[in-house]
């Protein structure tokens, strides 16, 4: 299977939405143990978090001590963000790490959990990650580029404890978040 052909159907369980933890919440700033990918927790978890970034205007990923849980687990789904150019469609990764990232640019980056700023941050443009599909567990390698690169690297970094505010270059790079009418 590809992380493309999965869908939370395949979850079998209902996502319930979450509330959005904010900076400066102790779980934001804490690694993520590794999880089972097959635990019924887990599952729930992952249908939770695409239930949680689908009513969140303009949400592309969220992780789940955004959620205040403390686990390795991630959705992302960039497919209607303009910005996009590959796109994977929804899914869910566990225990997800960097194989290879090259061609590093700089873009700006927001949060859920720190929603009034923005910040430059400079990641991978082009991206490989393994990790493994909630439910089934199956190994997955996606292969990815610009703004999905972006995504995905934002959301490990959750998974690792860190905001995209830790990656900015300094105080200059930050920007209070633009609202529109």
């Amino acid at each position: 299977m590809s992380v493309a052909d999965w869908t939370e159907a395949d979850l079998g369980v209902p996502g319930r939405v979450l509330t959005v933890v904010r900076a400066p919440a102790a779980g934001l700033s804490s690694p993520s143990p590794l999880v089972d990918p097959s635990a019924p927790e887990v599952v729930q978890l992952a249908a939770d978090l695409v239930a949680t970034m689908r009513v969140s205007p303009g949400c592309v990923g969220l992780a789940a001590n955004q959620v205040g849980v403390a686990a390795h687990v991630f959705a992302v789904d960039v497919s209607q963000h303009p910005k996009t150019r590959t796109s994977h469609g929804t899914f869910v990764l566990c225990n997800a790490e960097v194989v290879e990232a090259t061609r590093k640019e700089k873009g700006r980056e927001g949060c859920m959990s720190v929603p009034d700023l923005t910040g430059d941050v400079k990641r991978a443009t082009r991206l490989t990650v393994r990790g493994r599909l909630p439910g089934s567990g199956e190994e997955l390698v996606v292969e990815t580029d610009a703004f999905e690169a972006r995504a995905l690297q934002h959301e490990i970094d959750h998974c690792a404890g860190y905001l995209f505010l830790d990656r900015v270059a300094g105080a200059h790079a930050v920007f209070p978040r633009q609202t529109y009418l």
